[in-house]
């Protein structure tokens, strides 16, 4: 039987984007040593390594803002790149579905045009030059129609309510949004750009878990290659199935999710171990050779020959560790048996009525999640529970011998910029020891010169992190939690769910993290209802029972 060869699926076995040896350095910090990686048509990977490693490096490579010291950086050059990067530009002047749609090359710039030519017919200065606006909205409407606009303002609607905006949102001016929301602006208008590669940097650090899963779905679905970065197990697990680690220079694959990817690096580490003490065991035994009879003449020859064969060994590295420190918290005072006593508590903002009525009792050693749809009143919840705002009738008693602790964004403000990490620390806890301190910040992941870094010079998750020791050294009885994980990557949150198990006090948190949910509650509110009707309700038991016993993770949203 003759063989047969179709030309037309060569390409897709060739390499998209490929860096073949690069070498990358800044001042003294090494990034890439001869590194190779290679990203497929269709592939979705996750890109992973510890801080400073080198993953923003590689997406500006990839898409032209830096370049290799040495070695080769290969992207076709028909290919479209989406680029979701964690500083987004100002927007103004816009509304929001206009400055989403503006991503999407030809038809966004017609959408655009269609937009001023509709506002230079209803001016009456421009009354002489109708002829000319009509006859051009006409040519542009033809085309913008026959590349899909309309379709593209639907799909953008899509897309904007996946990621949480309502209608009045999506209509409105995009300048008068706040910093997270205009990051989910950037992010519609990457999605609604439909590149052939679509590089995503932390894509669920400002969204809710409706959101995130909202994402989960569009990404599995969509045929684009995407390489991205995140903290979020379960989002890594769900939509990747491969793991490029950028560890030491280099750039290693692991053909999995991050679950597989892990199980691998510790399989790896163990085999390495094991080849690293049999090689030292046997050096050590042809040294303990050499120097036993070096000096005997009879022997000077079976010496000489190991010695120029221990030169020749190739010696195996012992594999690198990444430290994990941990810090023994300590368990807080008791607290009486009610710890809060919510009653019959309204709250409306203007005419949009938040709660209506609601009554709930938290007793010493509950962990209540509190979930719910974008404007639900999670945050309003927590903020009239720690007493930041009051209710507009209705009571908040906080019971006897309670001491709350206060975590939200806002709490990073409790921090003096002009101190280091360490000065901060050493202030606010005079009397603890040096070692004490040193473990804590080890623990949250400060050590060596990250201790003397200004507080002002800070990321935000680095920001999030020191608030997060500070309050976990003298621990408080009452924790009150809004999203407590934004920023911290796997290895932090994985030690604060850790430390947190082990908490003995009474818990209230909001989170858009599954496995932070998973790991703490015992008790979930549910603004909104199961239906998405206005009712709030109280599931006696788990995250993971209440996702068994509703069948979604999120409100609204089904599993």
């Amino acid at each position: 039987m003759p063989s047969v060869i179709v030309t037309s699926l060569i390409p897709l076995s060739l390499p998209m984007i490929s860096f073949n040896r690069i070498n990358k350095q800044y001042g003294r910090q090494i990034l890439f040593v001869d590194a190779s990686f290679q990203l497929n048509p269709g592939e979705k990977i996750g890109l992973v390594g510890p801080n400073g490693a080198g993953k923003t490096t590689l997406f500006r490579m990839i898409v032209g803002e830096e370049t290799a010291d040495d070695g080769e950086v290969s992207v076709p050059k028909k290919l479209t790149i989406g680029y979701f990067r964690q500083d987004v530009e100002e927007m103004s002047g816009r509304s929001v579905i206009d400055e989403a749609i503006a991503g999407s090359g030809r038809v966004g710039d017609l959408h655009h045009e269609l937009e001023e030519l509709n506002q230079a017919m209803a001016d009456p200065g421009r009354a002489d030059d109708m002829e000319k606006i009509l006859n051009r909205f006409g040519e542009v409407q033809e085309e913008y129609e026959h590349l899909g606009g309309y379709a593209l303002e639907s799909q953008a609607r899509e897309v904007l309510h996946g990621l949480g905006f309502a209608d009045d949102q999506i209509d409105g001016d995009v300048g008068a949004l706040s910093g997270g929301w205009k990051m989910r602006v950037a992010m519609a208008r990457v999605l609604l750009g439909r590149p052939d590669v679509l590089l995503m940097d932390e894509p669920t650090n400002h969204l809710d878990i409706e959101s995130i899963i909202w994402l989960e779905d569009f990404l599995k679905t969509m045929s684009a290659s995407l390489l991205m970065t995140s903290h979020d197990r379960d989002f890594m697990n769900r939509i990747v199935s491969k793991i490029a680690e950028i560890d030491a220079g280099e750039i290693t694959v692991y053909s999995g999710n991050y679950d597989f990817y892990e199980r691998e690096r510790t399989i790896r580490e163990t085999n390495r171990e094991a080849a690293y003490a049999r090689q030292q065991a046997m050096l050590a035994k042809e040294q303990r050779f050499i120097d036993r009879f070096k000096a005997q003449a009879a022997k000077a020859a079976q010496v000489q020959s190991r010695i120029k064969a221990l030169d020749k060994i190739e010696k195996v590295e012992p594999p690198k560790k990444r430290k994990v420190v941990e810090f023994d918290f300590r368990q807080p005072a008791r607290s009486g048996d009610q710890v809060v006593v919510i009653d019959d508590i309204h709250k409306a903002y203007g005419k949009r009525v938040i709660y209506d009525g609601l009554s709930l009792t938290i007793r010493r050693g509950e962990r209540w999640c509190v979930m719910g749809r974008n404007g639900a009143g999670k945050t309003t919840l927590l903020k009239m529970v720690s007493g930041a705002l009051r209710p507009d009738s209705g009571q908040v008693e906080i019971g006897g011998s309670v001491r709350m602790g206060y975590f939200a964004q806002q709490a990073l403000d409790v921090l003096n910029p002009d101190l280091t990490v360490w000065e901060q620390m050493e202030k606010e806890f005079p009397q603890e020891s040096v070692g004490a301190l040193r473990n804590l910040l080890g623990a949250f992941q400060f050590s060596g010169d990250d201790v003397d870094k200004k507080i002002k010079a800070l990321s935000g998750g680095e920001k999030t992190r020191l608030v997060m020791a500070r309050m976990l050294l003298n621990p408080p009885n009452f924790l009150v939690l809004d999203e407590p994980t934004n920023h911290l990557d796997l290895a932090t949150k994985e030690m604060l769910v850790q430390a947190l198990e082990e908490f003995e006090g009474t818990m209230r948190f909001v989170s858009h993290d599954r496995a932070f949910l998973r790991g703490l509650s015992n008790r979930v509110l549910e603004l909104g209802g199961e239906s998405g009707n206005d009712e709030p309700h109280a599931y006696p038991g788990s995250y993971v029972e209440y996702v068994q016993r509703t069948g979604h993770e999120a409100p609204g949203v089904h599993a």
